[in-house]
């Protein structure tokens, strides 16, 4: 029986990868790394330790990984705050309030900062449906690593066959299958070059997930 569904956060909940971006193209200008959009692209679900600690090898820069992260993260807080226009995916929160409604645990399970998922939640008063908040960036591997995901369903104080997983991301989507978690692709306009084969299911409206519609998926 479907007991708990673990949210990941940017391109779920909400679409910060704009922001993100843009901060680490800041980064990138400020430290002399000529990142290709392919590259770029390829880092979507990971967390920033995880992509700066590639990019000082990669481009052997005389920076740590732990100075990139620092500049990425304060241009990403300043972005963040400055932009007045982000808001939630559409339909994304009446399903969050359908799930916490009918006796779904919610958690939280994302490659972001903890400082980033707290504001995230925070500003759009999301809090109070979701039992715990756990960030890849506080884990020894990052997504596709499954870590996340199986800390998630344990937070949850559910099995992982009890569990889904929306995702948007191919590392997302990797890491959860390989928790062994039922995942649902969520497919935006926002989405580019993700792979959902390893998907168990690929969705681009939220109303088509909703606890009806969805609570037999788990026998």
């Amino acid at each position: 029986m479907l007991k708990a569904v673990l949210f990941d956060m940017d391109g779920v909940i909400v679409d910060t990868e704009p922001l993100h971006q843009k901060a680490f193209q800041m980064m990138f200008d400020e430290v002399g790394m000529d990142v290709s959009t392919a590259m770029y692209r390829g880092f979507t679900g990971q967390s920033t330790k995880e992509i700066c600690r590639f990019l000082c090898t990669h481009f052997r820069v005389k920076q740590s990984p732990e100075t990139l992260v620092q500049i990425k993260r304060s241009n990403f807080t300043r972005l963040f705050f400055e932009d007045e226009t982000l808001e939630l995916l559409e339909g994304v929160e009446d399903l969050i309030k359908d799930y916490y409604k009918n006796g779904l645990t919610l958690v939280v399970a994302s490659s972001a900062s903890m400082f980033t998922i707290n504001n995230v939640m925070e500003r759009f008063h999301l809090n109070p449906y979701f039992k715990d908040k756990l960030s890849g960036a506080d884990l020894k591997a990052s997504k596709p690593h499954p870590e996340v995901f199986t800390k998630a369903a344990k937070a949850a104080g559910y099995l992982p066959s009890e569990c889904i997983v929306i995702e948007d991301s191919t590392n997302g989507i990797i890491a959860a299958k390989d928790a062994n978690i039922y995942c649902i692709a969520y497919k935006s306009e926002h989405s580019k070059d993700q792979d959902y084969s390893r998907a168990d299911q690929l969705v681009s409206d939220y109303t088509s997930i909703t606890f009806d519609k969805i609570k037999a998926i788990i026998n």
